[in-house]
């Protein structure tokens, strides 16, 4: 059996938030600069307390044996285009790089894209750091289509 048989996706836990940040710590391509200690971890607590909070977003984990092996976030955006549908963003997707290739990635996809169409979107959308040519691959195989190009800038 795989272990993507045996992840149990779910919402995300205040419990849960050192493994979610390790995650993303031990992101070697195209990081955020992630990491948990006693300074940071304030920050990570009030952002995943509003993340809660919102009936707009959701922090998602899959848990295999006791552990976090994936976490994705995704939001509902309000929209004045689309027929004023929202759309659904997916965010900070990772799975543990043991786990890459047996099925976890696609089963977080897969919850994100029923979450969003029981939230009525009018589609989904994810962004993905041009390094990350892999995931785009992956991407690519669910069906998703590079139709954009992103800009952001840090303040």
């Amino acid at each position: 059996m795989r272990p993507a048989d045996k992840a149990a996706i779910r919402e995300a836990r205040a419990e849960d938030l050192e493994a979610v940040i390790r995650l993303h710590q031990a992101d070697a391509v195209g990081g955020h600069g992630d990491v948990w200690n006693a300074d940071t971890r304030p920050g990570y607590e009030a952002a995943f307390a509003q993340i809660a909070a919102s009936p707009f977003s959701t922090l998602f984990v899959a848990e295999h044996a006791g552990k976090i092996v994936g976490t994705f976030q995704v939001t509902l955006i309000p929209t004045i285009t689309g027929g004023g549908r929202p759309r659904a963003k997916v965010e900070s997707v990772q799975v543990d790089a043991g786990r890459r290739g047996t099925g976890i990635g696609a089963a977080l996809m897969a919850h994100a894209e029923r979450w969003a169409r029981e939230r009525g979107t009018a589609f989904i959308e994810l962004g993905s750091n041009k390094a990350r040519k892999d995931a785009h691959r992956f991407y690519e195989r669910l069906g998703y289509t590079a139709s954009h190009e992103g800009f952001k800038k840090r303040l």
